[in-house]
């Protein structure tokens, strides 16, 4: 073991750390997408064909053999949207995570003034806030944007005659990533029929992750927010407020990067 390491060339260690980052910057880039049950798919795979060479069952291995002999170019064809995202992603300058510095205190309080505003004019909205859980599957679907976070801009995406008023804003890091996007609805048979499709795509995005939902309903120009399942309705500007600092106070402790 010790000629091992007294063997090793600095090139090595640049060699092996390089890697280590690659594999790290990669599990950032496909968390939280579709990515991830099929890279585990292609190691099922992988390990099955080991497993058939062992136990010499020359047909299947023969068959993952000549589908494994192509492995490049189905990982192209199954990850291109990821691949894409993370060369975009390298060419702003944010690899590894290193992005504008944004404060979690400003964005809350822009998101409850647009939440205020768009409830006074009984404009609907679906603002999704992302926290551990990643949301990169539920922004396929609609339009890539990555801004910063104000009323203004929330807004006037909401208002009717924008194209991309459906659907739901997803605020990723600190930064408004994408609207339009479309959220699987809650099949939970004990949520009241009156309740609408945002609050439905709400109450079914919480089931499933860790997010935080903050609805405007249009009819009757109230705001409500939903996290893990449960929705608190009619809140008014301070309450909406102080819950979401309550929720996001370790965001607010510290920049995010």
């Amino acid at each position: 073991m010790t000629d091992l390491f007294t063997q090793l060339r600095w090139q090595d260690l640049l060699d092996i750390t390089l890697i280590a980052c690659g594999v790290y910057w990669i599990s950032l880039v496909i968390r939280g997408t579709r990515a991830v049950p099929m890279l585990l798919g292609l190691l099922v795979l992988f390990f099955t064909y080991l497993i058939t060479a062992a136990l010499e069952l020359y047909t299947l291995n023969w068959v993952l053999d000549n589908f494994l002999s192509s492995i490049l170019l189905v990982i192209v064809v199954l990850f291109q949207n990821d691949i894409r995202r993370a060369l975009t992603e390298v060419g702003r300058g944010s690899l590894f995570g290193v992005k504008e510095q944004v404060t979690y205190r400003a964005v809350l309080e822009e998101v409850t003034k647009a939440a205020v505003a768009l409830a006074g004019k009984r404009i609907g909205a679906l603002i999704v806030l992302e926290r551990e859980i990643g949301l990169k599957e539920y922004l396929e679907v609609g339009t890539r944007i990555d801004a910063r976070v104000s009323k203004e801009l929330l807004s006037s995406i909401f208002l009717p005659t924008s194209p991309i008023h459906d659907g739901a804003v997803v605020i990723q890091g600190g930064r408004l990533t994408a609207a339009g996007c479309f959220l699987p609805l809650t099949a939970d048979p004990r949520v009241s029929k009156t309740l609408g499709t945002r609050h439905r795509a709400a109450l079914g995005l919480t089931e499933e992750t860790d997010a935080v939902a903050v609805v405007v309903s249009e009819e009757k120009g109230t705001i409500s927010l939903v996290r893990e399942g449960h929705i608190t309705r009619d809140l008014d500007d301070g309450a909406l407020h102080a819950t979401l600092q309550q929720l996001f106070a370790h965001e607010m402790g510290r920049k995010k990067t």
